[in-house]
């Protein structure tokens, strides 16, 4: 017999963790550095990038990230050449994001490759990966769901929210406004 979520202790609910992918003391220094450093304003693009790239992240050249911009895990990154992300994206990636060539993710819009299975009697995590390809632009507060690819020069519209694989070539904008015929 299924027991309703709202029945169980989320106590009681702990799944096997996911693959973090590094040791703990790599997982503790990543958030120190994160914290102190890469996401603060006084930390130059560059040099983001190097703190990136120090923790394994592929970045490729021309690269952008600005401040406030969150990354759970570098070493499940990849960004291609002349790739932004804009002020306060998160990338939550407790599995792989690859980020293209020329893709703009716009200010605090949000890639998650998180989730858990909401039919497991232990909550299991559901993880799956991200890929947005060349060309695509991200809007701002946009989310973009685990197990995800976005198509190459596909654009995904301010506050939308995709859940399924985006063709190439493809505008995706959140409910239009209803138009009175008065």
């Amino acid at each position: 017999m299924a027991v309703s979520m709202a029945t169980r202790s989320l106590a009681a609910r702990r799944g096997r963790p996911y693959d973090k992918g590094r040791g703990f003391a790599m997982q503790v220094l990543w958030v120190a550095v994160s914290t102190l450093i890469f996401t603060q304003v006084w930390c130059p693009a560059r040099l983001r990038c190097a703190i990136l790239r120090l923790f394994g992240a592929q970045i490729g050249k021309g690269v952008l990230i600005r401040h406030r911009v969150s990354v759970q895990w570098p070493w499940k990154l990849a960004i291609g050449d002349n790739s932004w992300i804009g002020t306060g994206a998160e990338l939550y990636n407790l599995d792989d994001i690859v980020i293209g060539s020329d893709v703009c993710v716009s200010q605090y819009a949000l890639l998650c490759t998180g989730s858990h299975d909401r039919r497991s009697e232990t909550f299991e995590f559901d993880n799956g990966p991200i890929v947005v390809e060349d060309g695509a632009w991200v809007c701002a507060r946009a989310t973009v769901l685990r197990g995800v690819t976005i198509g190459a020069n596909s654009v995904i519209g301010a506050t939308s929210l995709i859940s399924c694989d985006v063709p190439p070539d493809s505008l995706v904008q959140p409910a239009q406004p209803v138009v009175s015929r008065l």
